[in-house]
């Protein structure tokens, strides 16, 4: 009888499930609405409900279910335990706990969101074949996850692979602070809001003609886009953030490692141009090895979440 997994990417607004075999075919994927209400005391029940129905649906039988996995939102304990995650409002939880009762007592692992995201582009995506990567999500903000010999590395709080909140600048040249507190953090630098701010700067800074100019609300994707097509300007705001982001990543290496970096989230659509400009700037700041990380880009998209949790559930059992 093949073993079936289940993999949970709890978000604010859905959590994505999958169902999947030992040897990472994906058999099934949807979401459900996370349930704020109530201080989300629904969301566990709301997630062992839909894997049952799904499973149904499929012909699989709960007995076939050999254990779970669950991404969350915000530092996990090893034993499950969830202080509080705050774009839900769960305050106090314990998924791993709650998960395997509504399952039938099956083994249910969990992890932090972006941690697990990385496991999943570890496992079947951008970073397959690798044992030892980091792998970084460019949006919003800036989200990471650090795995070696195929293990997450969450940290003693759970913190591991934040990256996105190294202060790069402590001379920042801009008044706002990072939502961390700090000022000049990688996430204000290089992710994609932190990189539309530098392309306004730029603009302000500069009488340089560029097609940036004629748009209204500047965007990552507007300035790549537009470095792409060989405007000046916005040559050289990609150029700068990367420079940054090539420095955090200089950072980690020499303290991690890494055989690659996997670079994925909206900023990384920029693909093949934003990886060159990064080796640009990463390969001279490493000086104490000929052999450099690889760089590559992140292959799941929205679905890594749900690989990793898998996968989560796979290496316990």
């Amino acid at each position: 009888m093949s073993k079936i997994y289940a993999g949970v990417d709890l978000g604010g607004t859905t959590a994505k499930m999958g169902l999947f075999k030992e040897d990472g075919i994906l058999i099934r994927k949807w979401e459900i609405p996370t349930r704020k209400e109530d201080g989300g005391k629904h969301v566990s029940q709301d997630i062992a409900t839909s894997i049952k129905a799904n499973m149904a649906e499929e012909g699989i039988a709960l007995s076939e279910l050999a254990g779970a996995g669950i991404g969350v939102p915000g530092p996990i304990r090893p034993d499950g335990y969830v202080e509080v995650i705050v774009n839900i409002g769960l305050h106090d939880w314990n998924p791993v706990k709650e998960l395997s009762e509504l399952l039938g007592g099956i083994p249910v692992k969990g992890g932090n969101d972006a941690n697990v995201a990385a496991l999943g582009e570890m496992w079947q995506g951008g970073g397959k074949g690798y044992r030892d990567l980091v792998a970084v999500t460019l949006g919003t903000g800036i989200g990471g996850g650090v795995i070696l010999d195929g293990h997450i590395v969450a940290g003693s709080k759970g913190m591991g692979g934040e990256i996105g909140h190294m202060v790069m600048d402590w001379n920042w040249p801009e008044p706002e602070s990072c939502n961390c507190g700090n000022r000049g953090c990688l996430e204000q630098i290089t992710s994609a809001t932190g990189i539309a701010r530098i392309a306004r700067r730029f603009m302000r800074e500069s009488d340089k003609p560029s097609a940036l100019r004629d748009i209204q609300n500047v965007t990552a994707k507007d300035v790549f886009d537009a470095a792409k097509a060989g405007d000046g300007l916005a040559e050289e705001v990609a150029d700068y953030c990367m420079m940054y982001l090539a420095r955090g990543l200089s950072y980690v290496s020499q303290v991690v490692d890494p055989q690659v970096f996997v670079i994925g989230g909206g900023v990384a659509k920029a693909g093949q141009y934003l990886l060159d400009l990064l080796r640009k700037h990463y390969d001279p700041l490493i000086v104490l090895t000929k052999e450099k990380a690889k760089l590559a880009l992140a292959t799941l998209g929205n679905d890594a979440g749900i690989y990793g949790s898998a996968k989560l559930a796979i290496d316990e059992r």
